[in-house]
C-alpha cells in the first residue's frame, strides 16, 4: 500500500509553506510514486494562498480518519486556535496511529490540539517566547531543525520544513530514495546542525559556530577514529566547557549524541548500498563492536540492521 498523506488548508496560507510538502511527497523516483497525496480543506472549500494563487480542497476533514501522513504546513495566526472540528480530527487520527506533522508554525494548531503535550517540538524561533508562555506543558527544543517524538513531527522554519519531510521519505523508503530525491531537489539529503546557527546573534558566535560546521564535516569524513571532548575542544582552541557549550548551540545536541546520529546515518547508508557484514559496517562507522551498532540502530529504528538492509539493501 502507498503511505497516504493530507496536506491540511487554512486562511492565508503561505505558497512557499505549501509548497514544501506538496513537493517532496507528491514526488515520483525511479517511476515509482512514494506517497498518494491529497488537499484537505475543513469545508471542501476553495482556499486564496496570499491573494494570488487559488488551491481546490479534494476532501473535507473525514479523509483525516484515513491518511498515514497529516502535515499543517505553517498557520496563519499565533493567536487563533484551529476550530474544534480541525482538533478533534488531528487528535483522533493520532489516537488511531497516523503521523502528524506541523511545519515552522504548524506546530501550533498541534500544540493547541494537545498532541504536544509532554512531548518534545520546535518551531520557528521567532516564536521562542510566544509558544513557551502559551504551551509551558511542551518541552520546546529551538536549536533543532525539526524534532521527532511519538509519531509527531515539527520543524524549525520556512526550508526547515524540506529537511523534516526528507527525513519522512527516509523513515519509509531508505536512505538511498531520499538520497535521490534530494538530488532531485537540488538539496542537501541531510543538514548537519541546528536552528540555533541561524538565530540573530554577535558576529563572534557565528564565527563559532561556523568552526564547529567544519570540524563536524571533518569527523564525519572520518568516523572510524576515536574522538573525545578535550582533543576537539584543544583542536578549535578551546577549553572543554566552551565546547561543550558552543557545541550544544550550534548542533541543538551534546557531542557523544550528534557522533552516535551521525555514526548511524552513515552505517544506514553502507546498509543500503553495499553487502558489507554487520561487523565490517559496524568497523567502518566507528563503533567498537557490532553490538554496540545493533544496540544504537535498534533503539533508533525499532529494528535490527540486518532487517534493515533486507528492506532497503540494492
Amino acid at each position: 500500500m502507498i503511505p497516504t498523506v493530507a496536506l491540511i488548508l487554512y486562511p492565508e496560507l503561505s505558497p512557499f509553506h505549501f509548497s514544501i510538502p506538496y513537493t517532496v511527497f507528491s514526488a515520483v523516483i525511479d517511476e515509482r510514486v512514494l506517497f498518494q497525496v491529497k488537499v484537505i480543506a475543513e469545508d471542501k472549500i476553495v482556499t486564496d494562498i496570499a491573494n494570488t494563487i487559488t488551491v481546490k480542497a479534494e476532501d473535507n476533514l473525514d479523509f483525516l480518519a484515513h491518511a498515514d501522513i497529516i502535515v499543517v504546513s505553517g498557520w496563519h495566526s499565533l493567536e487563533q486556535p484551529p476550530s474544534i472540528s480541525l482538533q478533534h480530527a488531528l487528535q483522533q487520527a493520532y489516537q488511531r496511529g497516523a503521523m502528524v506533522v506541523g511545519l515552522c508554525y504548524g506546530a501550533y494548531p498541534l500544540a493547541y490540539a494537545g498532541i504536544l503535550n509532554g512531548k518534545k517540538a520546535t518551531t520557528h524561533w521567532l516564536a521562542t517566547e510566544d509558544f513557551k508562555q502559551r504551551f509551558p506543558q511542551v518541552d520546546l527544543d529551538i536549536n533543532s531543525i525539526y524534532v521527532e517524538q511519538d509519531r509527531v513531527m515539527t520543524s524549525a522554519g520556512t526550508a526547515a520544513g524540506l529537511d523534516c519531510c526528507l527525513a519522512i521519505v527516509r523513515q519509509y523508503y531508505g536512505v538511498k530514495i531520499a538520497n535521490k530525491l534530494a538530488r532531485l531537489l537540488v538539496i542537501p539529503p541531510h543538514r548537519e546542525g541546528g536552528q540555533a546557527q541561524f538565530i540573530e546573534q554577535p558576529v563572534a558566535r557565528k564565527t563559532i559556530s561556523e568552526n564547529i560546521n567544519q570540524l563536524l564535516s571533518s569527523i564525519y569524513e572520518n568516523l572510524a577514529d576515536t574522538y573525545t571532548l578535550d582533543s576537539l575542544a584543544t583542536r578549535l582552541m578551546m577549553s572543554r566547557s566552551t565546547f561543550t557549550r558552543h557545541f550544544r548551540k550550534t548542533t541543538g545536541m551534546a557531542f557523544n549524541q550528534w557522533l552516535i546520529e551521525a555514526r548511524l546515518q552513515r552505517g544506514r547508508e553502507l546498509l543500503e548500498s553495499t553487502t558489507l557484514s554487520i561487523e565490517t559496517i559496524a568497523e567502518k562507522v566507528g563503533f567498537h563492536s557490532a553490538t554496540a551498532f545493533r544496540q544504537h540502530f535498534k533503539n533508533k529504528h525499532q529494528i535490527s540492521p540486518k532487517q534493515w538492509q533486507k528492506r532497503f539493501g540494492s
